[in-house]
């Protein structure tokens, strides 16, 4: 029986950080569009959103692996949080004044709650408060996925080999082996906005192989951030 270590999944069906962006975005207007444009209570619609559950999570991985790897994490954190307050008037039309805010907020206070866990990481008590803060005030700002989404984020950043193992060689990282330890903790949250979603979503990130892929440079980065608040624009216009 192959050891949680030695698990690997075939180079052919793979995924870099590009593909897992794509499937995210493809999940996220799915999801999107059964909520603008399709009856609820319908096979169509709870399909579509079954489908759009992958979305999250992914997105959450994905914060979590470009925290490890970015060379600025304070301009990082500046651009969730700017394209945050950019989404807010599409996010307002979307869910009509129900005083929650969008996923960028939450996905900017992943990436802090992320920085300031390498801050505190070794005075365990604090960091632990230091975290559950962020999650408390996820919750009461009413961010998309709230305290859940902070965590979720969280737990992919410190379940990552290189964060709890700093010396080991990035060399001796088995993907998706390390992917499989993350799902197994976050799972739970993902189950909370459907069980079969969140096997999707699993599955997914397991095929992720640590590489960023295709996607690269200012225009095609700002494009894919800016593709949340201008598609919910859209939609809402139509």
């Amino acid at each position: 029986m192959a050891s949680m270590s030695s698990f690997n999944v075939p180079l052919s069906l793979r995924l870099s950080g590009s593909g897992l962006k794509l499937i995210a975005v493809i999940s996220m207007v799915i999801d999107h569009i059964a909520w603008f444009f399709i009856e609820p209570d319908t096979p169509a619609y709870h399909l579509m959103r079954t489908v759009g559950r992958i979305a999250f999570p992914v997105f959450a991985f994905l914060i979590a692996e470009g925290a490890a790897y970015s060379r600025n994490r304070w301009r990082y954190f500046l651009l969730l949080l700017g394209f945050g307050f950019v989404s807010e008037i599409p996010w307002m039309f979307a869910t009509g004044l129900d005083g929650s805010h969008n996923v960028m907020f939450t996905l900017a206070m992943g990436l802090l709650a992320i920085c300031v866990f390498d801050r505190l990481c070794e005075h365990g008590p604090i960091c632990f408060v230091a975290m559950l803060c962020f999650c408390v005030l996820a919750y009461y700002l009413r961010s998309d996925y709230d305290w859940r989404g902070v965590l979720m984020i969280i737990l992919f950043y410190m379940l990552r080999f290189q964060t709890s193992c700093p010396w080991t060689p990035k060399s001796l990282i088995h993907f998706p082996s390390q992917s499989l330890l993350q799902v197994l903790f976050t799972f739970p949250l993902m189950m909370h906005y459907g069980f079969i979603g969140a096997i999707l979503a699993s599955f997914v990130i397991i095929l992720y192989d640590g590489s960023r892929g295709n996607i690269k440079g200012i225009v095609a980065k700002y494009s894919f951030y800016a593709f949340y608040p201008v598609h919910l624009l859209l939609f809402s216009y139509i």
